[in-house]
This record gives structure tokens, sequence and C-alpha cells, in this order.
């Protein structure tokens, strides 16, 4: 069995709401990377090198884990705790549906024009609108593909549109199997 399995794509992808879904049937811990990464959701990054000590902290400590969401460039020396990879991609147009309804859900009529959040939002999407064709320079499939390249370990596709319960049955299947 995999005891140490990363979950990563687009913002947007799912891959939060897998390693949820997965931690549920496995007996893994579920974290995620955006609590590392951000000392206040989503405005405020936190020290990269006081991120990068307690993920690890928290990594050796769980045993066994699912870690979601990407750490390309500022967990690069994390490669070697994997013993799995999952990646998730979706097509560019949904993915987008999804973050917007996902904002809408957090912030309500504040992502509308006038509204407080609006630019904040404008600017999420347009950067997460890059994904599928921006180079290394921004978190983008080009970047995920060249560092999932120097990974020692296998990766898992799950690509096109798939329920919760289809990814969770296609990772249990693949576990399975080894």
């Amino acid at each position: 069995m995999f005891s140490r399995i990363h979950i990563m794509g687009a913002s947007g992808s799912g891959t939060t709401t897998l390693g949820q879904a997965l931690a549920e049937k496995l007996p893994h811990v579920h974290l995620d990377s955006d609590d590392y990464f951000w000392e206040h959701k989503f405005t405020k990054q936190s020290d990269k090198t006081q991120r990068l000590a307690a993920i690890k902290r928290d990594l050796d400590h769980a045993g066994t884990w699912i870690l979601s969401g990407a750490v390309c460039g500022w967990g690069d020396e994390l490669r070697a705790y994997f013993d799995l990879v999952i990646f998730l991609w979706i097509p560019p147009e949904l993915r987008l549906e999804r973050l917007k309804a996902r904002e809408y859900e957090r912030y309500g009529k504040g992502i509308l024009p006038g509204g407080s959040k609006f630019t904040d939002v404008q600017v999420f999407l347009e950067w997460a609108a890059l994904y599928d064709t921006a180079g290394v320079e921004v978190r983008s499939r080009t970047l995920h593909e060249e560092w999932m390249s120097e990974l020692g370990c296998p990766v898992l596709r799950l690509t096109g549109e798939m329920s919760v319960d289809e990814r969770v049955e296609a990772v249990l299947s693949h576990l399975s199997s080894q």
C-alpha cells in the first residue's frame, strides 16, 4: 500500500476534494498545501522556510498521509517523500466554472462588479485561466509536467470529467492492483 500520497493539479481540478474523500476510505491523514502556503488564507503567503519546515514536521509525524495541492517550487525537496503522485486534469472551461462557483460560495455578491472582492477574484480567475497555456513561470500544466518528470515514484493520471466517487474508485483500484 502507498502510505505517502500527493494529489496535484490546477486550481479547481479537485485535489482537496479528492484528498478529503480518500482520507475517508483509507487509513491516511489528509493535509492540504494551502494550509502551509498561506499565513492568512488567500491574502498573505507564509514564509517559505517556515512553511517547508511545518509541512515536513507534519508529514513526518502523520505516518500515512495524503497531501493535496501543488508544492512545486517551494516544496521541491518533498519529492522524495512521495510513494505515489496523483495528477488531476479537467477541461479548462469546467475548471473555471467550478472556480467561479467556489468564489461565489466563499464571498457571495462581493465578487460581482462593484463588490469588495470583484478585483481580487478577477485577478485570481485570470491567473487560474493560464494553467493550460502558460510556461513554467507560473503554476501551469507545463510546470507540473516538468516537476513530475523528476519524481522517483509512480504517477497516476486522472484526466477528464469524473465525479469524486469515480476518482476515488479509480485510485482505490490502482492501489489494490499494486
